[in-house]
Protein backbone atom coordinates (compact mmCIF):
# COMPACT_ATOMS: atom_id res chain seq x y z
CA UNK A 1 0.00 0.00 0.00
CA UNK A 2 1.41 3.31 -0.84
CA UNK A 3 0.08 6.18 1.39
CA UNK A 4 1.06 9.58 2.25
CA UNK A 5 -0.14 11.48 5.83
CA UNK A 6 -1.09 14.69 5.43
CA UNK A 7 -2.87 17.38 7.81
CA UNK A 8 -6.53 17.19 8.16
CA UNK A 9 -8.19 19.69 5.71
CA UNK A 10 -11.23 21.28 7.29
CA UNK A 11 -13.45 19.15 4.60
CA UNK A 12 -13.47 16.34 1.95
CA UNK A 13 -15.27 18.38 -0.16
CA UNK A 14 -17.48 15.96 -2.67
CA UNK A 15 -15.21 18.11 -5.73
CA UNK A 16 -11.69 16.98 -3.82
CA UNK A 17 -12.61 13.40 -3.30
CA UNK A 18 -13.92 12.90 -7.18
CA UNK A 19 -10.73 13.87 -8.16
CA UNK A 20 -8.92 11.71 -6.33
CA UNK A 21 -11.00 9.00 -7.16
CA UNK A 22 -10.36 10.01 -10.76
CA UNK A 23 -7.03 10.01 -9.88
CA UNK A 24 -7.04 6.68 -8.87
CA UNK A 25 -6.73 7.34 -5.10
CA UNK A 26 -8.67 7.27 -1.97
CA UNK A 27 -8.57 8.70 1.81
CA UNK A 28 -8.20 6.59 5.16
CA UNK A 29 -7.41 7.02 8.52
CA UNK A 30 -5.19 4.69 10.97
CA UNK A 31 -8.27 5.12 13.15
CA UNK A 32 -11.48 6.41 13.93
CA UNK A 33 -9.76 8.43 16.71
CA UNK A 34 -7.15 10.06 14.68
CA UNK A 35 -8.06 13.61 13.12
CA UNK A 36 -5.61 13.00 10.20
CA UNK A 37 -5.99 10.89 6.81
CA UNK A 38 -3.89 9.39 4.43
CA UNK A 39 -4.09 9.00 -0.08
CA UNK A 40 -3.75 5.42 -0.82
CA UNK A 41 -2.74 4.17 -4.30
CA UNK A 42 -2.01 0.67 -3.78
CA UNK A 43 0.58 -1.26 -6.48
CA UNK A 44 -1.86 -3.43 -6.87
CA UNK A 45 -5.38 -2.99 -7.06
CA UNK A 46 -8.46 -5.28 -6.07
CA UNK A 47 -11.25 -5.06 -8.20
CA UNK A 48 -14.16 -7.81 -9.22
CA UNK A 49 -14.78 -8.27 -12.90
CA UNK A 50 -18.45 -7.56 -13.45
CA UNK A 51 -18.62 -10.14 -16.16
CA UNK A 52 -17.03 -12.95 -13.90
CA UNK A 53 -18.94 -12.63 -10.43
CA UNK A 54 -18.97 -16.17 -8.88
CA UNK A 55 -22.36 -16.71 -6.06
CA UNK A 56 -21.48 -20.16 -4.16
CA UNK A 57 -24.39 -22.92 -3.83
CA UNK A 58 -24.98 -22.09 -0.69
CA UNK A 59 -25.18 -18.23 -1.29
CA UNK A 60 -27.85 -18.70 -3.86
CA UNK A 61 -30.23 -21.02 -1.98
CA UNK A 62 -30.23 -17.65 0.34
CA UNK A 63 -31.22 -16.03 -1.90
CA UNK A 64 -33.81 -17.75 -3.55
CA UNK A 65 -35.30 -17.26 0.60
CA UNK A 66 -34.93 -13.66 0.02
CA UNK A 67 -34.86 -13.12 3.30
CA UNK A 68 -33.77 -9.13 3.08
CA UNK A 69 -35.56 -6.41 1.98
CA UNK A 70 -33.02 -5.07 -0.59
CA UNK A 71 -33.17 -0.71 -0.55
CA UNK A 72 -31.13 1.58 -2.45
CA UNK A 73 -29.96 4.93 -0.74
CA UNK A 74 -32.94 5.31 2.09
CA UNK A 75 -30.51 5.03 5.07
CA UNK A 76 -27.22 5.82 4.25
CA UNK A 77 -25.72 7.50 7.39
CA UNK A 78 -26.89 3.83 9.37
CA UNK A 79 -24.76 2.11 6.85
CA UNK A 80 -21.76 4.76 7.35
CA UNK A 81 -22.03 4.03 10.93
CA UNK A 82 -22.71 0.06 10.66
CA UNK A 83 -19.09 -0.31 8.59
CA UNK A 84 -17.04 2.20 11.42
CA UNK A 85 -18.49 0.28 14.12
CA UNK A 86 -16.49 -2.93 14.73
CA UNK A 87 -17.89 -5.71 16.02
CA UNK A 88 -13.96 -6.84 17.17
CA UNK A 89 -13.23 -3.38 19.66
CA UNK A 90 -9.33 -4.82 18.65
CA UNK A 91 -9.84 -4.50 15.13
CA UNK A 92 -10.61 -0.20 14.89
CA UNK A 93 -11.67 1.10 11.84
CA UNK A 94 -10.39 4.05 9.24
CA UNK A 95 -13.33 5.60 9.07
CA UNK A 96 -12.89 8.98 10.98
CA UNK A 97 -15.17 12.19 11.36
CA UNK A 98 -13.26 14.24 8.83
CA UNK A 99 -14.02 10.64 6.45
CA UNK A 100 -17.61 10.49 7.55
CA UNK A 101 -18.41 14.24 6.93
CA UNK A 102 -16.97 13.73 3.25
CA UNK A 103 -18.93 10.39 2.28
CA UNK A 104 -22.16 12.19 3.66
CA UNK A 105 -21.53 14.91 1.79
CA UNK A 106 -20.40 13.31 -1.51
CA UNK A 107 -23.33 11.49 -0.86
CA UNK A 108 -25.98 14.51 -0.77
CA UNK A 109 -23.92 15.35 -3.93
CA UNK A 110 -25.54 11.98 -5.12
CA UNK A 111 -21.75 10.39 -6.04
CA UNK A 112 -22.03 8.11 -2.97
CA UNK A 113 -24.36 5.38 -2.63
CA UNK A 114 -25.26 2.56 0.14
CA UNK A 115 -27.44 -0.82 -0.46
CA UNK A 116 -29.09 -1.88 2.34
CA UNK A 117 -30.30 -5.33 3.45
CA UNK A 118 -33.21 -5.10 6.01
CA UNK A 119 -35.21 -7.66 7.84
CA UNK A 120 -38.18 -7.23 9.88
CA UNK A 121 -37.98 -3.53 10.40
CA UNK A 122 -34.52 -3.75 11.64
CA UNK A 123 -30.76 -2.19 9.29
CA UNK A 124 -28.90 -6.01 9.43
CA UNK A 125 -26.31 -5.19 6.56
CA UNK A 126 -25.20 -2.55 4.16
CA UNK A 127 -22.23 -1.50 2.07
CA UNK A 128 -21.35 2.09 0.53
CA UNK A 129 -19.22 3.11 -1.87
CA UNK A 130 -18.74 6.04 -4.97
CA UNK A 131 -20.12 6.23 -8.18
CA UNK A 132 -18.51 8.18 -10.95
CA UNK A 133 -19.42 7.71 -14.62
CA UNK A 134 -19.51 3.96 -14.81
CA UNK A 135 -16.47 3.45 -12.21
CA UNK A 136 -18.21 2.32 -8.91
CA UNK A 137 -15.62 2.45 -6.01
CA UNK A 138 -16.65 0.23 -3.30
CA UNK A 139 -15.72 1.16 0.37
CA UNK A 140 -17.03 -0.70 3.19
CA UNK A 141 -19.74 -3.41 3.99
CA UNK A 142 -21.13 -4.67 7.37
CA UNK A 143 -23.49 -7.44 8.61
CA UNK A 144 -25.67 -8.22 11.50
CA UNK A 145 -27.00 -11.23 9.63
CA UNK A 146 -25.44 -14.22 8.37
CA UNK A 147 -25.51 -13.46 4.46
CA UNK A 148 -27.02 -9.98 4.63
CA UNK A 149 -23.66 -7.93 3.77
CA UNK A 150 -23.24 -11.16 0.62
CA UNK A 151 -26.82 -10.57 -0.16
CA UNK A 152 -26.21 -6.53 -0.82
CA UNK A 153 -23.18 -7.19 -2.78
CA UNK A 154 -25.10 -9.83 -5.28
CA UNK A 155 -28.26 -6.96 -5.65
CA UNK A 156 -24.50 -4.17 -6.08
CA UNK A 157 -23.51 -6.04 -9.00
CA UNK A 158 -26.79 -7.07 -10.42
CA UNK A 159 -27.55 -2.95 -10.68
CA UNK A 160 -23.99 -1.80 -11.73
CA UNK A 161 -24.33 -4.36 -14.86
CA UNK A 162 -28.10 -3.47 -15.65
CA UNK A 163 -27.05 0.45 -15.58
CA UNK A 164 -24.00 0.11 -17.38
CA UNK A 165 -21.56 0.20 -15.22
CA UNK A 166 -17.78 -0.88 -16.44
CA UNK A 167 -15.76 -1.82 -12.94
CA UNK A 168 -16.04 -2.30 -9.79
CA UNK A 169 -13.14 -1.70 -7.65
CA UNK A 170 -13.06 -3.25 -3.94
CA UNK A 171 -9.43 -1.29 -3.51
CA UNK A 172 -8.06 -4.33 -1.85
CA UNK A 173 -8.74 -7.83 -2.37
CA UNK A 174 -9.51 -10.37 1.10
CA UNK A 175 -10.61 -13.61 1.02
CA UNK A 176 -13.75 -12.90 1.56
CA UNK A 177 -14.36 -11.09 -2.00
CA UNK A 178 -12.19 -13.62 -3.56
CA UNK A 179 -14.65 -16.14 -3.33
CA UNK A 180 -16.77 -13.70 -5.34
CA UNK A 181 -13.75 -13.57 -8.51
CA UNK A 182 -12.21 -10.34 -6.38
CA UNK A 183 -8.58 -9.93 -8.24
CA UNK A 184 -5.60 -7.98 -8.16
CA UNK A 185 -4.25 -6.17 -11.10
CA UNK A 186 -1.18 -3.84 -11.37
CA UNK A 187 -2.17 -0.10 -10.16
CA UNK A 188 -0.81 0.63 -14.36
CA UNK A 189 -3.59 -2.02 -15.75
CA UNK A 190 -5.91 -0.75 -13.31
CA UNK A 191 -5.04 3.26 -14.55
CA UNK A 192 -5.45 1.82 -17.51
CA UNK A 193 -9.02 0.87 -16.99
CA UNK A 194 -9.99 3.58 -15.18
CA UNK A 195 -10.32 6.25 -17.38
CA UNK A 196 -13.10 4.71 -20.10
CA UNK A 197 -14.79 3.68 -16.79
CA UNK A 198 -15.29 6.64 -15.37
CA UNK A 199 -16.40 8.47 -18.88
CA UNK A 200 -18.91 5.97 -19.65
CA UNK A 201 -22.22 7.56 -19.09
CA UNK A 202 -23.94 5.26 -15.77
CA UNK A 203 -26.78 6.18 -13.13
CA UNK A 204 -26.20 4.22 -9.96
Amino acid sequence: MAGRKSPPPQNLSPELLLRAYASGIFPMSESADDPEIFWVRPEQRGIIPLDKFHISRSLQKTLKRSPFEICYDTAFEQVLEGCAIRRDPNAGTWINQTIRDGYIALHKAGHCHSVEAWQDGQLVGGLYGVSLGGAFFGESMFSHVTDASKVCLVHLVERLRAHGFKLLDTQFTTEHLQRFGAVEIPAKDYEDMLLPAILTPAQF
